[in-house]
């Protein structure tokens, strides 16, 4: 039997981008040692307060069916964290909690975009984005940003394809660049919304990792909260990822009927997990604060490394997990020296090429493993690069 062209279409009939993670899998299976800067895992579990009330709630009876549309406790305090960041008049009937960020951005695509219509997002970008918007059934249109502007996206390459598209995918702080847009960036992009009509999904996953500058969220500018739909998460900021428990905040209506969706995919997220989603909010943003700290910390260990070494360039790492490193004084792709690195040096880091065309000639570094490693995986890197830069 032949499968649908929508479910064998995802990657574009290209690599999906995982194939140096999934090499250093494989090694890692074979009991090579192998230093893993690949994907955005905490180096941290879900903190044991979160996991006992967790336990508490299952143990209490809450695992059966819960609410579709999340539960009304968690649906409020989400509403509430984001009026109170936002300043965005918030309610519950604006939430509606997801089976994670992902499935948070695959429902926003489904409720912004009929069959064929154009779905855009800047490249770089996250390695499911390209499938997420095929999976709804829109058509992938990507936009370049470059490395020469700090990887800011442009008015003017925005517009050159907005006219004939129905959305725009942004996310801010960056994955995988570390780049947190600028308020300059983001009204440029407002305003392209409301001229052209674009429905605007804001991927905020990593709100709490902000380094340099602010994180300024779009569904906040004029005229914007009736167009924007804006993806959460406890993944990142609650080290909480495999509990797989995210949100779309967005217009009432938008909201009602992405819970008709919710009803026919995913029937909602487990209970246990949304009280123990709601008991981590409740801890406030200390807590976050202190989830963020390793990844802060690493980043200034980082910049103190590269420092001392002119091979290997730092793309402005302002927010989230991850540093966006330029590799091209090796003469190499990404990819390539992805691939070198691991079989010379057993470290794994992501070629920039898996997160698009704009990134070519970059890695991207998780920053998820404890400070001394992490700072000797860096050395040997700038190392083993300036080593090829010499041959």
């Amino acid at each position: 039997m032949q499968l649908s062209t929508r479910i064998t279409g995802l990657t574009g009939g290209g690599s999906d981008g995982w194939d140096v993670f999934l090499k250093a899998r494989a090694m890692i299976a074979k009991g090579i040692n192998v230093t893993e800067l690949t994907i955005g895992e905490h180096d941290i579990r879900t903190a044991a307060p979160i996991l006992r009330d967790m336990h508490a709630a299952a143990m209490n009876g809450h695992t059966g069916y819960a609410a579709v549309p999340g539960t009304r406790a968690l649906r409020q305090t989400v509403a509430a964290r984001v009026q109170a960041r936002t300043d965005v008049a918030t309610t519950p009937d604006n939430v509606l909690i997801t089976p994670g960020g992902q499935a948070a951005l695959f429902a926003a695509h489904m409720a912004a975009c009929d069959p064929g219509d154009t779905a855009l997002y800047f490249d770089p970008y996250y390695a499911t984005y390209p499938g997420t918007i095929r999976g709804a059934g829109a058509m992938p249109q990507v936009i370049e940003t470059r490395a020469l502007d700090a990887f800011q996206p442009r008015a003017a390459a925005l517009r050159a394809h907005s006219k004939a598209a129905r959305s725009l995918l942004i996310n801010t702080p960056n994955n995988p660049t570390g780049v947190v847009y600028s308020d300059e960036t983001l009204n440029a992009i407002a305003d392209i919304c409301r001229e052209d009509d674009l429905w605007l999904i804001s991927d905020e996953v990593y709100d709490t990792q902000v380094w340099e500058g602010h994180h300024l969220s779009p569904r906040a500018l004029p005229g914007m909260a009736e167009r924007t739909l804006v993806v959460g998460s406890m993944s990142k900021s609650h080290a909480m990822t495999g509990s797989r428990c995210g949100w779309i905040i967005g217009p009432q209506d938008a909201i009602a009927n992405l819970i008709t969706l919710a009803t026919h995919t995913t029937y909602g997220v487990p209970g246990f997990i949304q009280d123990a989603a709601k008991f981590a909010l409740d801890q406030g943003e200390a807590f976050e604060a202190e989830i963020a700290a390793p990844f802060k910390r690493r980043r200034a260990l980082a910049k103190g490394v590269l420092a001392r070494q002119n091979t290997v360039g730092l793309i402005p790492a302002q927010g989230a997990m991850y540093l966006m490193l330029d590799i091209r004084a090796t003469g190499m792709s990404g990819e390539a020296f992805a691939y070198d690195l691991l079989a010379e040096h057993h470290i794994a880091v992501m070629p920039g090429e898996s997160f698009g065309s704009s990134a070519a000639g970059h890695i991207r570094v998780a920053m998820t493993i404890e400070d001394a490693g992490f700072e000797q995986a860096l050395q040997t890197l700038c190392a083993h690069a300036d080593a090829l830069s010499r041959r």
